[in-house]
C-alpha cells in the first residue's frame, strides 16, 4: 500500500506581494495569488483607496464586490503622491516578491516607483504592469473598459445572436481573462525564474493583446476560410443544432452542448427523433429546419424536468443557471467552492485545487490601512518614524 502524502502548505506560500491596483483586473489577478498561499498588500491611497469599495453595496461600506476581490489580502495606506511616499514603497519592496500595477504607462515611473527604481532595491522582484493597451505603441495612453478591448480585439463582434447586435456579456472577459488570468500566469513564469536564476522580471501585459491571442476559435476560422465569422454562426457560436441554448417549457433553458456524434446519436435516440442524427452539424436551411424541430421538443418539459431525464445518458445537455442557483448546485457546494460570510452572505473561495495541500483559510478583505502599521514594522520602520509618517499624511 503506497504511503500517505504529506501535508503540505500552499504553493505560494512566503511570496510577498504588493499590489498597487484598483477595480477588476488586478485585484482578481492578486486573489489568485492570495489563494495560493502569497501575503498580498494591498496598496491603497488615503484619500480614494480601491473605486471598487464604492461599486456596489448598500451605501453603509465595502460592497460585494470589493469583498469578494479582496479577500485574503493585508491592507495598508499610502500617498505615493507625498514626497515621503516612494521611499516607503522602495523599502517594501527589498522583502517582496511581486509588484502589479494597473496605472496608465508612465505614472509609476513618474512616481519614482516604477520598475528601473524597483529593481535597484530588489534585483530579483517580478513587476506587472496591467493595462488596455500595453506599455508600447500608438494606443498605449488612451484610457479604455472591458467594452473597448474586447471591441478592439474582435472579441465582442462574436458575441450575440445571428444577425444581431453584439451582446455585452455580464462577465468582464477582457477584465478576466486578458487582464487577471493572463497577468497571473506571467506573474508565476517571471517568479519560477527569478527563484532559478536571481533575476526579475518586467510583465508586461496588454488586455487588448491577451483577448486577441485568446480568441482561437474565430481567428481559425478566418485561417481556414480566409473570412471572419458572423455573430452566432460559428461552430462554438450557435451556428450548428448540436451546440446551441433551447427555451423550455417553463421560459427557462437548456444548454446543448453534443459535439462528438455519440452525444448527439444518443440525445435524438432519447428524443425519439433518430432522422436528425445526420443534421447534427448541419447549416443553411437543413440546420435550421433542426434546430427548430429541437426547440419544439424541447418546450414541452419544463427545464429541470429534461436536466433530470437527460442527465444519466451522459448526451452534454444540461440545464442553464441562473447565478444564485449555481451557489447551491450539488456540485459546487460538494468542491466546498462556496462558503459562508459571518453576515450571513455567501462568498467564492479560491477554485484551484492542490492535492494533499492545506488551502488557507478565507479572511474579509482589509477596511482601509488595517495593516499599515504590522506592515512597516515587518520592513523595519519603528513606531515613533511610523506615526510621523500618519502625522504627515503619508500612510
Amino acid at each position: 500500500m503506497a504511503a500517505e502524502l504529506p501535508e503540505l502548505s500552499p504553493p505560494l506560500n512566503g511570496v510577498r506581494v504588493l499590489d498597487l491596483t484598483r477595480l477588476l483586473p488586478g485585484p482578481l489577478c492578486t486573489l489568485h495569488l492570495a489563494d495560493m498561499g502569497a501575503d498580498v498588500i494591498k496598496i491603497e491611497d488615503p484619500e480614494h483607496g480601491d473605486y471598487a469599495r464604492d461599486l456596489s453595496g448598500d451605501g453603509r461600506g465595502d460592497g460585494s464586490l470589493f469583498r469578494a476581490l479582496n479577500r485574503n489580502k493585508r491592507g495598508l495606506r499610502l500617498n505615493l503622491k507625498s514626497p515621503q511616499g516612494p521611499p516607503v514603497l522602495r523599502r517594501l519592496a527589498r522583502s517582496s516578491d511581486v509588484v502589479v500595477e494597473g496605472f496608465r504607462p508612465g505614472v509609476v515611473d513618474r512616481l519614482g516607483v516604477g520598475y528601473e527604481a524597483l529593481r535597484g532595491e530588489n534585483p530579483a522582484i517580478v513587476y506587472c504592469a496591467i493595462s488596455g493597451y500595453g506599455q508600447t505603441g500608438p494606443y498605449r495612453d488612451r484610457a479604455g473598459h472591458d467594452i473597448n478591448y474586447c471591441g478592439y480585439a474582435g472579441v465582442l463582434d462574436q458575441i450575440g445572436p445571428a444577425g444581431g447586435a453584439p451582446v455585452i456579456p455580464n462577465f468582464q472577459i477582457g477584465d478576466i481573462v486578458g487582464g487577471a488570468l493572463s497577468a497571473a500566469i506571467g506573474i508565476l513564469a517571471a517568479l519560477v525564474a527569478a527563484r532559478t536564476r536571481g533575476q526579475g522580471r518586467y510583465v508586461d501585459v496588454s488586455m487588448t493583446d491577451c483577448l486577441l491571442a485568446n480568441a482561437v476559435m474565430p481567428l481559425a476560422t478566418l485561417g481556414d476560410s480566409g473570412k471572419a465569422p458572423l455573430r452566432g454562426e460559428d461552430l462554438l457560436s450557435g451556428g450548428v443544432p448540436c451546440y446551441s441554448v433551447y427555451a423550455t417549457r417553463d421560459g427557462r433553458f437548456v444548454a446543448v452542448g453534443a459535439l462528438e456524434p455519440k452525444f448527439w446519436h444518443r440525445l435524438c435516440d432519447a428524443l425519439e427523433r433518430p432522422d436528425l442524427r445526420s443534421g447534427q452539424l448541419e447549416t443553411g436551411v437543413r440546420g435550421d429546419a433542426v434546430r427548430r424541430a429541437l426547440a419544439d421538443i424541447f418546450l414541452t418539459r419544463d427545464r429541470d424536468d429534461w436536466a433530470a431525464y437527460l442527465a444519466p445518458l451522459d448526451c452534454c445537455v444540461t440545464p442553464v443557471l441562473s447565478v444564485a442557483e449555481s451557489l447551491g448546485n450539488e456540485q459546487v457546494q460538494q468542491r466546498g467552492l462556496v462558503y459562508g460570510r459571518v453576515d450571513g452572505g455567501s462568498e467564492i473561495g479560491g477554485p484551484i485545487r492542490f492535492g494533499n495541500t492545506t488551502r488557507p483559510a478565507n479572511t474579509p478583505a482589509p477596511e482601509r490601512g488595517r495593516d499599515t502599521d504590522a506592515i512597516l514594522q515587518e520592513a523595519g520602520f519603528y513606531p515613533a518614524a511610523i506615526e510621523r509618517l500618519r502625522e504627515d499624511g503619508v500612510i
